[in-house]
């Protein structure tokens, strides 16, 4: 893929939804000879279209994107819902920060079709899925058009199940990276159990296809040790998130840089699929009572966590980060590229 796409440095920027990911940051990493990556995911359509455009005309390097496939319920059972409104009444009584939350859960496919056609008719060379595996109608399509399919893998089950298809490539995602598990057949707790290191052990034995290896990828050490064992580029993201082009949220860059002390957990209680965030107030008052319901507790807990950050409240905001995330400081993404590769 590294040779496809002639990087010259085989660095991954992981896409981020939610603010990260800006068309400066991708062109940004892909102008540095490594590999930037747009997530789609919360964005509409137009918006998602408007930033593959500016992409566009930014750079001329090979970038890619990133979809969220669809959920695969598409409402409540009378118990989940039940889960849904005392997790709801929960909030508010308990919360900090006064917020207003949705009357009835949501859930979306996130436009997820229309996404599909925009990236199929972008200059994105590679398209990769995020909480599915797209159909094989869609992956031959995407060949047709020339792009790379990237799919996930966070557990040895799911490295033996996409040695099997068509994908160019699987991201190897280890527990210690930042953000949400990008577990697809496995059970949530399996999807958590397994390191970088363990998975690309399995991968080598497993499969032949190509590997990019993330989790906890943190310095240049890291990149050449994931690299020695097998995988032909490193994905970073958390290492990003104070970039000079970032748009993360201003209290969590705070976060990032003064909460270094602090350990971080893998919680549902921010949007009901488990996510690696800095352990905060949040974190500890609202994982026992959190029912596994994305997108709906996503949806749920948006306003309260616009609200606090808003009000520079780091306790009720999702700080997303890898378990490394102490090694994260701010600089030009073109810096920050030259600091990872080998």
């Amino acid at each position: 893929m590294t040779e496809f796409l002639a990087l010259q440095r085989p660095i991954v920027l992981a896409p981020m939804a939610g603010g990260p990911s800006t068309p400066e940051l991708v062109a940004a990493v892909s102008n540095a000879g490594g590999l930037g990556m747009m997530a789609a995911g919360y964005l509409s359509p137009d918006a998602f279209r408007e930033r593959i455009e500016a992409i566009e005309k930014l750079t001329t390097q090979p970038f890619g994107v990133n979809i969220f496939s669809p959920p695969s319920h598409t409402g409540l059972s009378a118990s989940e819902l039940r889960s849904w409104q005392r997790y709801r009444e929960q909030l508010g009584t308990y919360s900090a920060v006064q917020a207003s939350f949705p009357d009835a859960p949501y859930n979306t496919d996130d436009h997820y079709e229309e996404k599909v056609q925009i990236a199929l008719s972008s200059a994105a060379k590679v398209v990769s899925f995020t909480f599915g595996y797209p159909t094989q109608e869609i992956v031959d399509t995407l060949h047709a058009k020339q792009k790379l399919v990237v799919l996930n893998a966070t557990t040895p089950e799911e490295i033996e199940h996409l040695a099997a298809t068509d994908c160019d490539a699987i991201v190897l995602q280890g527990k210690e990276a930042g953000g949400h598990r990008g577990t697809v057949l496995s059970t949530p707790e399996e999807g958590c159990a397994y390191s970088l290191a363990e998975l690309l052990a399995h991968a080598k034995e497993a499969t032949d296809k190509l590997v990019i290896a993330a989790g906890g990828i943190a310095s240049r050490q890291d990149v050449a040790e994931v690299l020695e064992n097998g995988a032909v580029a490193a994905q970073a993201g958390t290492r990003f998130l104070l970039a000079t082009e970032a748009g993360t949220k201003k209290t969590h860059q705070q976060a990032l840089q003064t909460l270094k002390g602090r350990p971080t957990v893998i919680t549902t209680a921010f949007t009901g699929k488990p996510a690696r965030a800095i352990r905060n107030s949040f974190t500890d008052r609202f994982q026992p009572l959190a029912p596994s319901l994305y997108p709906e507790l996503h949806y749920l807990t948006s306003g309260l966590r616009g609200e606090a950050d808003k009000a520079g409240d780091r306790e009720y905001l999702n700080l997303w980060a890898g378990e490394n995330y102490g090694l994260t400081r701010p600089g030009p993404a073109a810096a920050i590229v030259a600091e990872l590769a080998p």
